[in-house]
């Protein structure tokens, strides 16, 4: 029985890097699935939307909320 078979080193060190570099796609396409799943961006929100917010857990009062929403009114 011949163990070389006529192959050389380089064909043994090409199949050890690719074996690594599939390993290496493997693990990333394993770690980017589970971060995907937990990279979720809240929505955008309008400053009258956050201010409305504001207003309904009792931060600001009516008075404030009309001011601030009319400012903001204002300059859009």
């Amino acid at each position: 029985m011949m163990w070389n078979d006529g192959w050389g080193w380089g064909v043994w060190l090409t199949m050890v890097v690719i074996m690594i570099g599939f390993s290496g796609l493997i693990a990333w396409v394993i770690i980017s699935v589970t971060r995907g799943s937990s990279n979720t961006r809240p929505p955008d929100r309008s400053a009258e939307d956050i201010l409305a917010e504001r207003f309904a857990r009792g931060e600001i009062d009516e008075d404030e909320f009309t001011a601030r929403r009319e400012v903001l009114r204002s300059k859009l």
